[in-house]
């Protein structure tokens, strides 16, 4: 039993050190084809704000290119937000993406666990969220999901603020228990309107994620992509402490008064980017999964597109 937990301890240190790697190593793939054969929109572009002023880890720039360009391919308006959200600065915005924000410049400097965001800019997203907004609050593991959290509670969304695992249903060629599949398959991919799409060919089958975290959501929410029981969170601290992520999901949908809300618990699940020495792919191109129509179809559900 000691040699078997020394073993299970040490396989959960490796996730996490490889998680605080990645978020160092990576870049966007120019490769990647953000192209959209058929637009959603090709008039009255939904207006989309995408938010770079709270120390976001992925920008439209950045890591999250990939994922900006798909978008304005598929007929939205993007526009980078550089300053602390307002009433007005949300006023004419149909969309609200929030990627990893943190408390301080890098995910590695001290600080970065700390508040991205003031009291009353939380007011002003969650009212706005209730006036008719749609708002997709990515927040990864730890110290994304921290500095987070103010957010994430006037959203009554749980962050799990740990490193989620799942072994049982881990993507196998990774060998990284922390690279989760959501299949049909093995039924950890919900009956939504997000993973049914508006046609058979907007179907989502099967979805991967790169190391994150877990949430709860508010009552009536939906778990687009559902734990299983077999997931667990390791919550940093010393000595770090499991718990089991049963219950739990990675993706979560909600309507919150005439808004809607889709949080994410890992954000390279809607990236493409290139990691480690051999520039293996990480994100929606990866092969074999349907993250890149996952990203069409969240902005599409909240966009209203989806019912």
């Amino acid at each position: 039993m000691l040699i078997k937990s020394a073993t299970l301890a040490f396989s959960c240190l490796l996730v996490i050190l490889v998680a605080t790697a990645a978020h160092s190593q990576q870049v966007a793939d120019p490769h990647f084809n953000p192209s959209v054969e058929h637009p959603a929109f090709t008039k009255n572009f939904p207006r989309v704000l995408f938010d770079e002023a709270h120390n976001n880890f992925h920008t439209a720039a950045g890591p999250y290119k990939p994922f900006a360009d798909l978008i304005f391919s598929d007929g939205y308006q993007v526009v980078v937000n550089r300053k602390p959200f307002t009433k007005t600065s949300l006023a004419t915005f149909k969309i609200l993406i929030i990627a990893n924000a943190l408390g301080a410049e890098d995910a590695d400097e001290e600080g970065a666990d700390r508040p991205a965001f003031s009291e009353e800019e939380s007011d002003v997203v969650r009212d706005w969220v209730r006036g008719g907004g749609a708002l997709l609050f990515i927040a990864d593991e730890p110290p994304f999901s921290s500095a987070a959290e103010i957010l994430a509670k006037r959203l009554d969304v749980d962050m799990g603020k740990g490193v989620t695992t799942d072994p049982a249903n881990s993507d196998k060629e990774s060998k990284n228990a922390g690279v989760i599949v959501y299949s049909r398959e093995n039924h950890l991919l919900a009956d939504h309107s997000i993973t049914k799409g508006r046609n058979d060919s907007e179907q989502i089958n099967r979805v991967m994620t790169f190391v994150g975290q877990s949430l709860k959501g508010p009552e009536g929410s939906d778990a687009v992509l559902k734990l299983a029981d077999t997931a667990t969170d390791r919550i940093p601290g010393d000595p770090p402490k499991d718990s089991s992520a049963a219950g739990r999901a990675q993706a979560l949908a909600f309507k919150s008064g005439k808004g809607r809300v889709v949080v994410l618990g890992e954000g390279a699940m809607l990236s493409a980017q290139l990691t480690g020495s051999d520039n293996r792919p990480f994100g929606m191109n990866t092969p074999d999964i349907d993250n890149k129509q996952l990203a069409l179809n969240i902005m599409h559900w909240l966009s209203g597109l989806l019912k």
